[in-house]
């Protein structure tokens, strides 16, 4: 029987910490295409107190999350558990994308490891809800570890490449909601 919890207590953050990937999920407020992303880098997850949460958000050819928060803040992360103790944990909250140019940025930053070069943005979020569940269905999944294609085509971009690239590809949602302002 699944759980709700007041806060992100220590062993929730335990939990959290010793998953290889997440998802997060998002969706505009009326029709349009509902957004999950799946999410594995380590150490791109972090927790900023009991009911507070942000994660790095890397490039990508889609600027989905982005364009939902910026028109409803809505979000979702679920982090299930692939090895011997089955279990799912889900928070819902309310997000909000602080750019680089940001007076907020630097403070955040400080929050992950250095010298990621695909990084966009980072996604902050006031969690309301925090809720668990068993697990029984997901299957057992060994890590083998991280695929570093997305840090590496970072790497071997300028930042003018970069911005071109999100100045095609990230200004709109693919149902035409706005995203990021290039």
């Amino acid at each position: 029987m699944g759980k709700t919890y007041e806060r992100i207590d220590a062993n929730l953050k335990t939990f959290i910490e010793q998953q290889a990937m997440y998802f997060v999920a998002t969706a505009p407020s009326a029709g349009g295409h509902v957004n999950v992303s799946p999410k594995g880098y380590a150490e791109t997850f972090a927790i900023i107190d009991e009911r507070t949460v942000a994660y790095l958000d890397m490039n990508g050819s889609g600027a989905e999350t982005i364009a939902h928060l910026r028109e409803n803040g809505r979000i979702t992360f679920m982090f299930c558990s692939f090895e011997r103790t089955p279990k799912i944990l889900r928070l819902y909250g309310s997000g909000r994308t602080v750019l680089p140019h940001e007076p907020e940025w630097n403070g955040l930053a400080g929050l992950f490891p250095e010298g990621n070069p695909s990084i966009r943005a980072i996604i902050v979020a006031q969690i309301d809800r925090i809720a668990d569940s068993c697990g029984y269905g997901v299957p057992f999944m060994e890590v083998i570890g991280p695929r570093d294609m997305l840090k590496d085509w970072g790497a071997r971009k300028s930042p003018e490449t970069l911005a071109k690239y999100r100045s095609e590809k990230n200004r709109v949602s693919i149902d035409g909601l706005p995203a990021i302002d290039v």
